[in-house]
């Protein structure tokens, strides 16, 4: 058997090629605005196909415009093993966030070039179509199309706030392939990642070795009470729905409490109406997120929270309404998967620490249709989704050397 142990990938070339993408939709803070199907991610795209031709890759974009860049391998009757991520931003977002990953499995391919190692299995490259959502909601949806969580004709009536409809701007790009968009046999998946939280770096751990991804629900709290003038109206004697919602917020920080550390409890978006300076509202429309790695408590999270906005709304004069907005289930990563990760870091004798992800990758999707798992980084602050995101370059190439030796085994064992 061919002894990989000494085969690193390079992590100058990785840096420059971060950066040189990082040009596409700089901003003037230092990050990056490459939102999903607009002209910047036309120019984003274009280049990663440009490199991966070069690279001798075979490139086929779906439906969905997803890209998928092969490598072949000695057998191409075997699934290929996979990794990548999104090239799409957040309106501020950073350099790192999305694309690290799919440079990174690019950088993988060049390297395995370089050294002139074949595997058995074929590898690819996958760019994921509209993973932040912050254009197009839902995130996530080309994975979520691919894997079957979605219809195609759904993800095509996708607008954003101009109107513009996801279908008229991917085929307007250039990105509305002909493959179809839909999950084949893989004979594993990676992605590798910032972490896009503080642990890691808190902790001084260099690699984050997954085995799941947090359950999210997502929900829209509606409270409704009487509008009356702010001066006349004394406030004992007020409908008020902000007097209900403060009840409610510090139940649900005590509930997220209760199940420290890993439970969240986020309060993102408000909106009131009839929305004026000097009047009692009639209407309040709260966004909950609620998360948690065990589903078990995620479920109990959920009917508690049930309970505490029918309950105080009751006390408070209220009515009330809950919409269920979207559900993740949580994930447990494929243990194969995982053990080739952990396999890869002990050879490579990285510090590492076990984890879950906190936030929603497209990997949430290819893992209920394929074995999956990922790597994470750390990042500096743990900031993202912002222009100051930062990751050292000794991270980055470490995370990209694990995701290397984690492929070669994968696909140099696939039956």
């Amino acid at each position: 058997m061919t002894d990989f142990s000494q085969l690193r990938i390079d992590g100058q070339r990785l840096w420059d090629s971060l950066m040189e993408m990082a040009q596409i939709g700089a901003t003037e803070k230092g990050g990056c605005n490459r939102q999903a199907l607009t002209d910047l991610d036309k120019q984003g795209r274009d280049l990663f196909v440009h490199w991966c031709k070069d690279a001798g890759c075979d490139v086929t974009i779906d439906k969905m415009g997803n890209i998928f860049a092969r490598r072949q391998g000695n057998n191409p009757h075997l699934p290929p093993v996979l990794t990548g991520s999104h090239l799409d931003t957040q309106p501020t977002g950073g350099r790192f966030d999305g694309v690290y990953g799919v440079l990174a499995g690019l950088e993988v391919v060049r390297t395995l070039n370089d050294a002139g190692i074949e595997t058995e299995a074929p590898l690819e490259v996958a760019v994921w179509t509209n993973e932040e959502g912050a254009r197009f909601s839902p995130a996530m949806i080309g994975s979520g199309v691919w894997s079957g969580n979605f219809d195609l004709d759904y993800a095509y009536a996708r607008a954003d706030k101009e109107g513009k409809t996801f279908g008229k701007e991917l085929a307007r790009i250039g990105y509305k392939g002909k493959a179809p968009a839909q999950a084949r046999p893989l004979s594993a998946a990676f992605e590798v990642h910032i972490e896009q939280g503080p642990i890691l770096e808190a902790e001084q751990k260099q690699i984050g070795v997954l085995t799941g991804v947090q359950g999210m629900h997502w929900y829209d709290l509606t409270l409704i009470g009487q509008p009356c003038h702010a001066g006349p109206s004394p406030m004992e004697g007020r409908r008020d729905p902000f007097m209900g919602l403060h009840r409610i917020l510090d139940a649900l920080y005590k509930l997220a409490a209760e199940h420290a550390p890993w439970a969240r409890a986020t309060f993102g978006d408000i909106r009131v109406e009839p929305g004026s300076r000097n009047t009692v509202p009639e209407k309040l429309v709260l966004a909950v997120d609620l998360r948690h790695p065990d589903q078990n408590i995620l479920n109990t999270m959920d009917q508690r929270f049930r309970e505490i906005a029918a309950r105080i709304a009751d006390e408070t004069g209220l009515e009330h309404q809950i919409r269920d907005e979207w559900r993740s289930p949580a994930v447990k990563f494929d243990e194969k998967c995982v053990e080739a990760v952990r396999s890869a870091v002990a050879e490579l004798g990285y510090s590492n620490k076990e984890m879950v992800s906190g936030a929603g990758h497209d990997s949430v999707y290819i893992s209920r249709v394929a074995p999956t798992s990922m790597i994470f980084v750390p990042c500096e602050k743990g900031l993202s989704h912002n222009e100051a995101e930062y990751a050292e370059p000794e991270d980055l190439e470490a995370g990209a050397n694990v995701l290397l030796h984690a492929m070669l085994k994968m696909a140099n064992s696939a039956v």
